[in-house]
């Protein structure tokens, strides 16, 4: 069976990456791409590297331009979506990759997001561990209609800490992310601070203090992992490449937690995953081993002089980061196997 399925923000970073992965999905046709300001011009005009899709014609993104089909993905700024996501039916699979779903606190998203929440989908990070069983999120994917796809951030955050919370390796207090990505990350309308001319060469944190709104996902995430509430420090910065996300990530270990123990509960954790990858010891990750693909790659150490734990993710911010958790996501909710679609490697040099 062939599904049909809508790309409405087809024209950003978001959106081209949903219809990139998508070109090579044999199970899902796309059928419409909308818009907003680019409507009525040609795709290949907007996202030249979709030579399949250029002479396809960028729709006006209504409800009724988006009605019909069996998936529709909505890559659209924050605070855009719930309105659109309520006008479609029920039995459509709707994947929000935006903030708007994500959240299950209306008081975390009114503090950070400043507008009404719209409700609370199912997260699309599979690979997520919910509780302290082990168990995982795509049980709660199978079969669904709603998807909230995770923010860049909170994927490199999340599979760096979650296993070590959920096995109790860890404390909940005191948990610390700092994570660089790339400019592609802020989204593709023209801002002065992402000039070239800003950017090569050059580093720079912002969201610092508390401020950035992916710090109460991670924390909600880090808390369905170890089952309690977590105190979280995130602090993004700016790094001068167009993809990827590096994330190092520390936590206060349990005492009489050695390094061998912690890094047995990471291999139990990941071990059949498709997309999540523990290094060889000695082997750290690096952004560009999963640019383009699907791939996480994670390494860990204990510094036994701070009593922490020290974990390092690397995932390209638009694959696994957005489109990629999107398309995974919707396999499960189709009942296809989980990496259709998703077989690209990363690529070198």
């Amino acid at each position: 069976m062939t599904y049909t399925a809508a790309v409405s923000g087809a024209t950003g970073y978001a959106g081209g990456e949903v219809l990139r992965l998508l070109c090579g999905h044999p199970e899902i046709e796309i059928t419409t791409v909308t818009a907003h300001s680019s409507a009525g011009r040609r795709l290949g005009e907007l996202q030249p590297h979709l030579h399949e899709l250029a002479d396809r014609e960028v729709l006006e993104t209504t409800a009724e331009n988006l009605a019909g089909h069996d998936v529709v993905f909505l890559a659209l700024p924050h605070g855009q979506s719930a309105a659109v996501a309520a006008q479609l039916p029920p039995e459509t699979v709707v994947v929000d990759a935006g903030a708007d779903h994500r959240l299950a606190s209306a008081e975390a998203w009114q503090t950070f997001y400043g507008t009404e929440h719209a409700g609370t989908w199912p997260y699309g990070l599979p690979e997520l561990i919910v509780d302290p069983s082990g168990r995982t999120q795509r049980d709660r994917l199978r079969g669904t209609a709603r998807i909230a796809v995770p923010g860049c951030y909170p994927t490199g955050s999340l599979l760096a800490l979650a296993p070590a919370l959920a096995a109790g390796v860890v404390a909940p207090e005191d948990l610390v992310v700092v994570a660089a990505s790339g400019t592609s990350g802020a989204g593709k309308s023209a801002k002065p601070h992402l000039l070239g001319a800003e950017t090569m060469g050059s580093m720079s944190p912002y969201g610092v203090g508390g401020g950035h709104r992916h710090t109460p996902e991670i924390e909600q995430g880090l808390g369905w992992a170890g089952g309690t509430e977590v105190s979280l420090s995130f602090t993004p910065t700016l790094a001068p490449m167009p993809r990827g996300i590096l994330t190092t990530a520390t936590a206060v270990l349990r005492p009489g937690v050695d390094e061998a123990r912690v890094r047995e509960v990471y291999r139990a954790a990941y071990a059949h995953e498709p997309f999540v990858h523990l290094l060889p010891e000695g082997q750290w990750p690096a952004t560009q081993s999963v640019l383009g693909s699907n791939h996480a790659a994670l390494q860990l150490a204990v510094d036994p002089h701070a009593g922490r734990l020290v974990v390092t993710s690397v995932i390209d911010n638009l694959t696994k980061g957005t489109a990629g958790g999107a398309v995974q996501s919707v396999n499960l909710a189709l009942g296809l196997p989980e990496t259709t679609g998703l077989n690209a490697q990363g690529v070198a040099p």
